[in-house]
C-alpha cells in the first residue's frame, strides 16, 4: 500500500509540474507572438484589439513601410560593425585585466576590485562623460565612441575573474616553472580554458552593443546605427494610407505596427546568433560552482 501510494503522490507531482512549465512556457512565449503577429497584421485591424498571436489580417505593409522609405544598408553595417568589434575587442580587454586582478601575487588586486565594484553604484554622470567624450578626447562623430567606452563592463570583469580563480592553479604553476611569462599563460592555458565564460560575455556585450542608440544620439548623429535609424522611424510614424486605395487600406500603417515590426526587426540577429554560444552559455553563468 505505501508503494502505491508514494506512486500516486509521485504522479500528482508529475502533473503540477507539467501545468506549471506548461504555463510559464505560455507566458514566455505570448509576448513575443504577439509582437510577430501585430508586425504581421493590418494596422487598421490591429487597432481594434491587440490581443492575438496570429495575424488576422496578414500583411507585410509596416515592414515594406520600415525598408521602402529608409535607407538601412548603411546603419545595418555600422551596428554589425561596432557589434562585432566593440565585443572581440571588448572579450580580450575583460579577460586581460580579469587575468591580473586574479593573481594571487599582484599586491593590489583586492583593491583595484573595489575601486572597480564601486563604479557599479557610484558614477560621474552623464554630464562629466559627455565633456570627456567630446570635449577632451575629441570623439564626437568618431567611430571609436562606440568601443572605447564599453571595452570593460564591471559585471563581466567579475564573471571573468571568478571563473579564473576557479581553474586548477597547478597548471599555472607548471607553465611558470617550464619558463612561461604571464602573457604566454594568459594566452596558451587560461583563454582556452575560458571559453565558456568568455563566450556569455561576448553575447551580453554583443546584445548590449547591438540594442545600444542613445550614444549615436549624444555622440555620434553622423554615424547613424540600426537602433538609431529604428527609433527615428518609430518616432516619426504615423497612420499613413495610400488614398488611391483606402478602400482596402492595403498600404495602412500605424505607430504600434511600425513599432512591433522595428522591434521584430532589431531582435531577430541576436535570436539567430543566440543557439551558437548556447552551449557555453550555463557553463559560463554558474562561474565558481567547483573550485580547486
Amino acid at each position: 500500500m505505501k508503494g502505491t501510494k508514494i506512486k500516486s503522490n509521485d504522479n500528482i507531482l508529475d502533473y503540477v509540474l507539467l501545468v506549471v512549465f506548461l504555463f510559464i512556457i505560455v507566458i514566455t512565449l505570448y509576448p513575443f507572438l504577439n509582437v510577430l503577429a501585430i508586425s504581421f497584421n493590418d494596422p487598421i485591424d490591429t487597432m481594434r484589439n491587440i490581443n492575438f498571436i496570429i495575424p488576422r489580417q496578414f500583411t507585410t505593409s509596416n515592414y515594406v513601410y520600415v525598408f521602402e522609405e529608409n535607407d538601412l544598408v548603411k546603419p545595418l553595417l555600422l551596428s554589425v560593425a561596432r557589434t562585432v568589434i566593440g565585443a572581440g575587442i571588448g572579450v580580450i580587454c575583460t579577460a586581460m585585466l580579469a587575468y591580473v586582478l586574479s593573481r594571487k601575487d599582484f599586491y593590489f588586486n583586492k583593491l583595484f576590485t573595489l575601486l572597480f565594484v564601486i563604479t557599479m553604484y557610484v558614477s560621474g554622470g552623464l554630464i562629466p562623460e559627455y565633456l570627456l567624450l567630446m570635449r577632451t578626447l575629441k570623439m564626437g562623430n568618431n567611430f571609436l565612441v562606440y568601443i572605447i567606452p564599453g571595452m570593460i563592463w564591471v559585471y563581466n570583469l567579475i564573471l571573468v575573474r571568478s571563473f579564473i580563480e576557479g581553474l586548477p592553479a597547478a597548471l599555472q604553476e607548471a607553465a611558470r616553472v617550464d619558463g612561461a611569462n604571464d602573457f604566454i599563460i594568459w594566452a596558451k592555458i587560461v583563454l582556452p580554458l575560458c571559453k565558456p565564460v568568455l563566450a556569455t560575455v561576448a553575447l551580453f556585450m554583443a546584445v548590449g552593443q547591438w540594442n545600444s542608440f542613445m550614444d549615436t544620439y549624444l555622440y555620434a548623429k553622423e554615424l547613424p546605427t540600426l537602433q538609431y535609424v529604428l527609433y527615428e522611424i518609430m518616432e516619426k510614424a504615423t497612420i499613413k494610407i495610400d488614398p488611391h486605395a483606402a478602400e482596402q487600406m492595403k498600404n495602412a500603417v500605424s505607430p504600434l505596427s511600425v513599432r512591433m515590426a522595428i522591434t521584430i526587426i532589431a531582435t531577430v540577429p541576436i535570436i539567430i546568433v543566440y543557439p551558437f554560444l548556447q552551449k557555453y552559455f550555463v557553463g559560463g553563468m554558474t562561474v565558481g560552482a567547483v573550485k580547486d
